[in-house]
Formats: structure tokens, sequence, C-alpha cells
């Protein structure tokens, strides 16, 4: 007489949780596609491990002895259009409530290992849609970090930080040609105003050299600086230092 298995299988196996929703079915893959893959003997082994039928140093050591190919990945995988809607996602989530550079996006995409031709042509049309533009999201990182909000950074520092971002550079020099020169320096005052209470008991030297450098970080030149520095200074009442020479 032949035994009843004692489990289901693999035809009456349910199928799993994830089957036909690629972004649910990509998690499920990086949580167990590896352990779902493995042979019928493995997983009994595994199994009598965490029962305790097994010591957890000698499982250790059996684990880092088991090699063999590493699981393939789920995205190139995956069937194109299916590609599209994953990458789709992954755009439209970035997207939401913050805008982005192109080349943010792009990377996001690589990351998450979608194919390159895949990324963009998706790139491609949502910029032809305007969802994504590189010249509105400039403007608005100047208008949200530059002078007159509250980071005060001058254009140099603008700058630098759009180029990291992968805003070509004549894309960057149009969205800074708006900057007003005076609104710029008189930003530097309200930041060294904010500062000075923080130098109150240093010396003016050390005062000056401080403030110079907090302005410096935030893009500003060393002459526009080192004038902001000495007038707000004076103008609470403290001796005007020397220039330093290393400044």
């Amino acid at each position: 007489m032949t035994s009843e298995p004692h489990g289901p299988t693999d035809e009456q196996r349910p199928p799993p949780a994830w089957a036909g929703d690629v972004a649910v079915g990509v998690e499920a893959w990086t949580r167990g596609a590896q352990r779902d893959e493995e042979q019928p003997g493995q997983r009994r082994e595994q199994r009598g491990r965490r029962q305790g039928r097994g010591r957890a140093g000698r499982g250790r050591s059996e684990g880092r002895r088991r090699t063999g190919p590493r699981p393939p990945d789920p995205v190139a995988e995956l069937p194109e259009a299916d590609q599209e809607e994953f990458a789709r996602k992954i755009l439209l989530d970035q997207l939401t409530g913050q805008a982005r550079s192109r080349q943010q996006l792009a990377e996001k995409l690589r990351a998450k290992n979608v194919p390159e031709p895949v990324a963009t042509r998706l790139l491609d049309r949502f910029e032809e849609v305007g969802l994504i533009d590189d010249e509105a999201f400039a403007r608005m990182w100047v208008s949200h970090r530059g002078a007159g909000a509250h980071r005060g950074l001058a254009t140099r520092a603008l700058a630098a930080e759009l180029r990291r971002k992968g805003v070509e550079d004549q894309v960057v020099k149009d969205a800074l040609e708006d900057v007003d020169p005076e609104e710029e320096r008189e930003t530097a005052r309200r930041l060294v105003r904010g500062k000075l209470r923080s130098v109150a008991r240093v010396d003016d030297t050390t005062a000056t050299r401080r403030l110079v450098g907090m302005l410096a970080r935030k893009g500003y030149g060393s002459g526009v600086a080192f004038a902001v520095v000495r007038e707000e200074l004076a103008a609470a009442g403290r001796d005007e230092p020397d220039p330093d020479p290393d400044l």
C-alpha cells in the first residue's frame, strides 16, 4: 500500500499571492525567490534547522559552503510591457509631491535594474507630456533655495547643486539670470545678522572668520562676504577688524 504524501503536490499547491501583480511580485522575489527555487531536499533541510534538528553553528557553516548561481534579475525577466509598467510606477512615485531632474530619475531607474532602452523610452515620454522639465525644475530650485529663501544660497552654490543633479549648463545659466545681485547681498546680511549672537563671546577677528566662512559655504564670494560681515559687525557696535589676507 502506498502512503499518501504529507503535503500538497506541485499540482495541488495554490499559486503565490503575488501572481499577476508586477510590483508585488518583484517585492516577493527580493524576499524569497531564492528560497522558492531551492530543491525540495534543501527546503526540508532548512525546515529541520528552524525546528531545532540541527545545530545553529552547523547550519550557518553549511549555508556558507553552499554555492550556486545568483538568482535572476526579476525586472530583466519580465515581459517588456511589464518592465514599462514597473518603471512607470517608479517614476510616478518619485515625482509625487516633488519635481526632479531627468538625471535623478534615470539614476533611480538604473538602481532598480530597469533596462536602459525601457528607461530612455519612458523618460522621453514623460518629457513630452511635461512631467519631466529640467528648465522648470531649475527655476523651482533657485526659488526655493536662493536669495530670499530660508537657505539663502548664492548663485555659485545653486549652480553647483543643479549641475550635480544633471541639469545642463545653459539651463542652469538661464535659471540664474533673474537673480538680483542686491537681493543676494541683502540675503547675506540677513544670514550674518542671524549668526551674530553665536559669535558674541569671541574676538572680532575670530567672529569675522567664522561669519565669512559661513557665507562662503553658501556660495558667496570672499569680496561680498567680507564686506557684508564688516558692515554688520560695525552696525552691531563691534570694532572693525583688519582684513585677513587668508580669507
